[in-house]
């Protein structure tokens, strides 16, 4: 008989996760067993919506009382080093919504407690299961525009409390401390992870960040990271005061050989004197559909996390995120490795 996982859910503010509790419930070797979390209309909706049979006043409670094998983390930032060093110690891995923290200290935690006891941790970044995002992916490393010198990713909206959001996630996505930043820390880390998974860890970093529009408290509302490499520049955008869709292809790669940019779904590939290529997109296909699918994939086959959603490329996005917000602070440059 097939293993069947026991998954638990470890605080449920960050709003991701209602989408990944769908990914877990239709998986057939998973069994949703239990949740934790301070809020009780948090625990009252994850029990209405997924009769979970064992719902705790905190996820402190959960880990420390349940038999698991995996936790689906949904916390503030500023926690998941704490909820993934607590499940290491029991064996347990460990799948938490991007960005991996709100600090470059506590991501370094996260990746000594999982290598420490042997357990998988899986970041999990939407645009990972992105079909555009996938098929730009396979061309830049198949080198179908040769040698990548310069991506950039503009991440947008109009602000997570006016797109809806739940005030549980908009609250602490507003305080530095539990976010790290503001729109800096929530949008410009798929930039920088990409930008970690196609270039590795840059030479220089220099950021901006301030606040351009809200009139209520934030961090920040507009960011700029940039990012400079031995042979390429990334550049990462963020803004939480976007009214309307975005103007331009987005996210674009330029290499000595072509350029590629998504819109939509379909990828545009633009080659040395041919008409640019409009290519649509093939559907992701198992085990590259949802971080839950992929995940309980490397646990089945030994195989290790790997890309986007890997620990080392989502640590060196976080330290990528540290450099640009020490960079917007202190208005001097930042070279890499950061003393932490």
């Amino acid at each position: 008989m097939a293993k069947k996982y026991r998954v638990g859910v470890a605080a449920m503010v960050h709003d991701h996760v209602w989408g990944e509790l769908r990914h877990w419930s239709a998986l057939e070797n998973v069994e949703l067993v239990a949740a934790g979390d301070v809020n009780e209309d948090l625990r009252e909706k994850i029990r209405a919506q997924y009769n979970i049979p064992h719902v705790y006043n905190s996820w402190q409670e959960m880990v420390e009382k349940e038999s698991l094998d995996i936790v689906q983390a949904a916390s503030e930032n500023s926690v998941a080093a704490d909820i993934v060093e607590a499940c290491a110690a029991k064996g347990v891995h460990v799948v938490s919504e991007k960005p991996m923290s709100a600090t470059l200290a506590q991501a370094n935690r996260m990746v000594a407690a999982a290598k420490k006891a042997g357990t998988k941790l899986m970041i999990n970044w939407p645009t990972a299961w992105s079909p555009a995002v996938q098929e730009m992916e396979r061309r830049i490393l198949n080198g179908d525009i040769g040698k990548l010198f310069y991506f950039k990713q503009r991440s947008a909206h109009n602000g997570p409390k006016e797109i809806g959001c739940d005030p549980h996630f908009w609250q602490w996505l507003y305080d530095e401390e539990k976010n790290g930043a503001g729109a800096l820390m929530d949008y410009c880390c798929y930039s920088a992870d990409m930008c970690a998974r196609f270039l590795g860890l840059p030479q220089q970093v220099t950021g901006f960040r301030g606040i351009f529009v809200k009139d209520y408290p934030v961090p920040d509302d507009n960011a700029i990271i940039l990012m400079k490499y031995p042979h390429a520049f990334g550049v990462a955008e963020a803004c939480w005061t976007q009214t309307v869709h975005y103007a331009t292809h987005n996210p674009v790669a330029y290499g000595t050989e072509g350029s590629l940019a998504i819109s939509g779904n379909t990828v545009i590939l633009q080659k040395p004197g041919r008409e640019p290529e409009t290519i649509e997109a093939p559907a992701t296909v198992y085990p590259y559909r949802s971080g839950p699918e992929y995940l309980l994939y490397c646990l089945e086959n030994d195989k290790p996390i790997e890309g986007f959603c890997s620990m080392e490329v989502s640590r060196d996005a976080q330290e990528i995120l540290e450099a640009g917000k020490r960079a917007a602070d202190t208005g001097q440059t930042q070279s890499l490795p950061l003393t932490v």
